[in-house]
């Protein structure tokens, strides 16, 4: 299978820059860690009131973890699949750090046909390793261009390469002047 690559503008070409605010990060199905080896932070779709119309497929730009300082303490909750795992909200992350800090990202939209997902959801892989897992905590992120498609891969290893590659591509194109300005949309 060919990626079916789109062409990266010298800068942000209308529709973008797409902006999300104060949009709660939500337990997934663990696979991006623990099946693929790249993390990834899913969004509340229900709270991405700008993104969720476009189109399914893997896009770059910047993201910002934020506490949810409204929450005192952690406290334990249970994926759709069973797993109970820890909201810790970001409460245990070093500000400046690991919050407070524009960061790159790449991020998926859509169903994630290799896994046969039901519901359309926002995944987020943030350039960034954190020492421990941040559901509950709240994001501020902006899409700021379209790498490709999603696909439906018949391989988990050529799946973990096109996201290499798509970071790679983020990467790249994040640090040249025109996109590395727009870090100050979510600062």
């Amino acid at each position: 299978m060919s990626r079916p690559d789109a062409p990266i503008p010298t800068s942000p070409q209308s529709p973008y820059p797409i902006t999300e605010r104060n949009v709660h990060i939500v337990a997934g199905f663990g696979r991006g860690s623990a099946e693929l080896g790249i993390p990834t932070a899913n969004a509340d779709i229900k709270e991405c009131t700008h993104i969720s119309q476009l189109d399914p497929g893997v896009y770059f730009g910047w993201v910002k973890v934020v506490a949810d300082e409204s929450k005192l303490e952690s406290e334990t909750k249970t994926r759709e699949n069973g797993v109970e795992v820890e909201y810790g909200y970001g409460l245990g992350l070093t500000k400046g750090v690991d919050t407070e800090v524009v960061l790159p990202t790449v991020l998926s939209i859509g169903w994630n046909p290799f896994y046969g997902n039901k519901e359309k959801a926002v995944e987020l892989h943030i350039m960034h390793s954190y020492p421990k897992n941040f559901y509950g905590a709240l994001v501020d992120f902006t899409v700021l261009g379209y790498i490709r498609p999603e696909l439906n891969y018949t391989t988990k290893e050529a799946l973990i390469k096109d996201i290499q590659t798509d970071i790679d591509i983020g990467l790249k194109t994040l640090n040249t002047p025109e996109y590395e300005k727009y870090k100050a949309e979510i600062a």
